[in-house]
């Protein structure tokens, strides 16, 4: 039987293992070849996971040591709320994967960081 995910913020060292999950991401909504995102804008993405002043983070799916999902999210001000509001933005797992629950996994990773930051 396998084991479940651990699920766990994105760390600097993960680039090599979360760009394929990111491509994958965005050749499922036809971002690839000709219409894939241009370089600049992985870059920046990535770099804003560990950027203090960025609101937008990264959690990742973790099975026999390899990355298979991950999930982005931000805040962000609200017009119907003083506090600010958590957007899940991306969720992707590796088609082998799926159908494990990683990705309610992932979800529920981002409702505890959310409810933890109030």
């Amino acid at each position: 039987m396998t084991t479940p995910a651990l699920i766990r913020p994105i760390q600097y060292d993960d680039f090599a293992a979360w760009l394929p999950l990111w491509n994958g991401y965005n050749a499922f909504y036809g971002r690839e070849g000709e219409t894939a995102l241009p370089a600049q804008i992985t870059s920046t993405t990535w770099h804003r996971f560990f950027d203090p002043g960025e609101p937008v983070f990264a959690l990742v799916a973790v099975s026999e040591s390899k990355l298979v999902g991950l999930t982005h999210y931000l805040y962000h001000r609200s017009t119907t709320r003083l506090e600010l509001t958590c957007y899940l933005q991306d969720l992707f797992t590796l088609e082998s994967e799926r159908g494990r629950g990683i990705g309610r996994l992932l979800i529920e990773g981002v409702y505890q960081v959310a409810r933890a930051a109030g």
